[in-house]
C-alpha cells in the first residue's frame, strides 16, 4: 500500500492530544511531503520510506522551537508510531488516510 495522499494524524503530547494534517509522497525510498496543524504548516524532512515503516522530521516553532521525529508503521488506511520531541521524549502518534 502506497503511503502517498492526504492523513490526519493525532499526537499525544505533555500538552494534550493535536492534530495535524499531512500530505506525504513517496519516491523510492524518499519520503517528502507538508504537516500543518493550528494554522502553522512546515516541509517535513529526512523522510524514508522501507516497506511499510516510515519516518519523518519536522521543526516547529511553536508552542517553542523543537524538531519532532516520527517513525511509525503504515497498514492499509493506517498509520500509527512514534513522535520523538527531543529531551521530552516520545509519545505516540496515529492517523488515518483522509
Amino acid at each position: 500500500m502506497s503511503i502517498d495522499g492526504n492523513w490526519k494524524i493525532t499526537m499525544t503530547t505533555p500538552m494534550g492530544d493535536r492534530d495535524a494534517d499531512l500530505s506525504l509522497k513517496a519516491d523510492g525510498g524518499t519520503l517528502t511531503g507538508t504537516q500543518a496543524a493550528d494554522g502553522n504548516s512546515g516541509e517535513i524532512f529526512d523522510g524514508t520510506v522501507t516497506g511499510d515503516d516510515v519516518a519523518w522530521k519536522l521543526k516547529i516553532t511553536d508552542p517553542m522551537p523543537l524538531t519532532l521525529a516520527f517513525s511509525g508503521k503504515v497498514e492499509g488506511d493506517s498509520m500509527s508510531g512514534e513522535m520523538g520531541i527531543g529531551p521530552m521524549g516520545s509519545f505516540p502518534f496515529t492517523g488515518s488516510r483522509a
